[in-house]
């Protein structure tokens, strides 16, 4: 079945490989979606060039990420210039800054303490194992990438479940281990959503935002975290609630004993010196994002720490977070001599790939909004502008959760984040009552291996089959667009200062 599978996937990539250039360049010769504009026609075919290289993976996926540099300019859409300095921007460095913090943290194994140190806090029924496990997956994924995040706690899972078979056998196990697993999947990605750097979406919503309304009021990583705090709280609950409902053990735990965590934690020793200095430097990181712009909600006003230099503007989340970095690799390491906390070998496992990956979805929204493809786009849609918006909001994030589960998220939400936008322009309603929200939805996919690299990583363990994802991801699939559509419609509006009936000024697209 996998070799067929391969195959098919492969054929599919070999087609798309061929097809694809094809469709575009027959809708270059043949159509003219803006008469007036032959730029509309130009970008179009390149981003249904990218969507669908993007979706088969036909090359890979930061190799099509390139298209806008090669072709914007080839097709006068935007300049070389221009077009190129969109894959280097300070959310970039943001992204780069938090991983090399996460690479410091598993260097020292750190993170393995932080995780076991959370599990210690909790008894060991399985309600307390699984919320114990979420609960240090979610924390950790706020700050470091989903993906390794679960790479880390995977193995710790799979040791605590093998332990848990000798104890009590694999009848009284029952189906646990399958939610345990699944719990720290979803964990992963619901973690992710609360931090603009916890997961690839985030930081794309908030650069592509800037990009295409340069006067709208910056979304720091402070009032990200008010804003998506809560939303990933009650995903939570609701994951661990259907979890435990659905996978809990059909008889009680007599044999497991807490000390099957100590032993585990006891195994790391004594904390280094370089782990203590990490975990200063993270938690100095996380207080200096948080409180860098300072807090404006209604009449709760905190000014931020930025206010206390010359130039408060010119500071944002990527300075500090690089700021940190460096002293990473200042800081020397007493266990290792001539070592510092960080070095170049482990930096070099900076995912660069998805660097680029981000770089293109910028790229391709600045060809969005200077070609005029992005308000095209909103004319189309105009008949949408008598639908409620709390039923747009909510029709919207079906289709990114929908889209999101067979395609990439970080992709898939650069594609349709400028659609977006245009669509606002067009019918006059507040844009982040629709890329907010879809910025969310595309964390929301809980239901294929494919979906996520948690989905992904927890399948290959060979421990739970593609129905089982399938039957408990649907529920919370649908749980979460309802979760993410209430958020933002009474939560969000209050955050963002959104007014639904007003359309804001700085909404209006130029196009320059």
């Amino acid at each position: 079945m996998e070799n067929s599978s391969a195959t098919k996937s492969t054929k599919v990539q070999q087609w798309a490989l061929i097809i694809a250039p094809l469709i575009s360049l027959a809708i270059i010769l043949f159509a003219d979606l803006d008469p007036e504009n032959r730029k509309v026609t130009y970008t179009f075919a390149i981003a249904l060039l990218m969507a669908i290289w993007w979706i088969t993976e036909a090359i890979p996926l930061a190799v099509t990420a390139l298209l806008p540099v090669a072709l914007f300019p080839l097709f006068g859409v935007v300049d070389g210039k221009t077009i190129s300095a969109m894959y280097f921007n300070h959310l970039i460095f943001l992204f780069i800054g938090g991983f090399l913090m996460a690479f410091a943290m598993e260097r020292w194994n750190l993170h393995r303490r932080i995780a076991l140190r959370i599990l210690l806090l909790f008894g060991v029924s399985p309600g307390r194992i699984l919320l114990g496990f979420m609960l240090a997956t979610s924390f950790l994924s706020m700050w470091m990438s989903n993906t390794a995040t679960a790479m880390m706690m995977v193995p710790i899972a799979l040791s605590i479940i093998m332990k848990l078979e000798e104890s009590l056998g694999e009848v009284k196990m029952g189906k646990y281990s399958i939610g345990l697993l699944l719990g720290i999947a979803y964990s992963a990605s619901i973690g992710g959503i609360a931090t603009l750097v916890g997961t690839p979406p985030n930081l794309s919503f908030a650069r592509i935002t800037s990009i295409i309304f340069p006067g709208m009021p910056e979304i720091s990583f402070a009032n990200w975290l008010i804003f998506a705090l809560p939303a990933t709280i009650l995903l939570f609950i609701a994951v661990w609630l259907l979890l435990h409902f659905m996978y809990r053990p059909k008889s009680s735990w007599e044999n497991v004993q807490l000390n099957d965590f100590k032993d585990e934690y006891k195994a790391l020793g004594k904390a280094k010196i370089e782990e203590r200095i990490v975990f200063a430097l993270f938690i100095t990181l996380a207080f200096l994002w948080i409180f860098r712009s300072g807090f404006n909600i209604q009449l709760f006003v905190i000014p931020g720490w930025s206010q206390l230099f010359d130039n408060p503007k010119y500071i944002n989340d990527g300075t500090v977070a690089i700021f940190i970095a460096l002293l990473l690799f200042i800081i020397p390491s007493k266990t290792e001599k001539g070592e510092r906390i960080m070095n170049w070998e482990t930096a070099k496992k900076i995912p660069w790939n998805i660097v680029l990956l981000f770089g293109g979805g910028f790229a391709l929204a600045k060809g969005f909004v200077v070609s005029g493809l992005s308000v095209w786009f909103g004319e189309q849609l105009a008949g949408l502008a008598n639908v409620e918006p709390i039923v747009l909001t909510f029709a919207n994030v079906s289709m990114m959760s929908i889209l999101t589960e067979l395609t990439s998220n970080t992709a898939t939400t650069e594609m349709i984040l400028p659609i977006l936008a245009g669509l606002a322009t067009t019918i006059k309603i507040n844009p982040l009552l629709l890329m907010i929200p879809a910025t969310l939805a595309a964390s929301l996919a809980f239901m294929l291996p494919v979906a996520t690299p948690p989905n992904a990583i927890v399948f290959g363990t060979n421990r739970i089959k593609i129905k089982d994802m399938i039957k408990t991801g649907i529920l919370l699939n649908i749980l979460g667009i309802i979760i993410a559509t209430l958020v933002m419609y009474f939560w969000g509006t209050v955050v963002f200062d959104i007014d639904v009936n007003v359309f804001p000024d700085w909404a209006a697209i130029t196009g320059k």
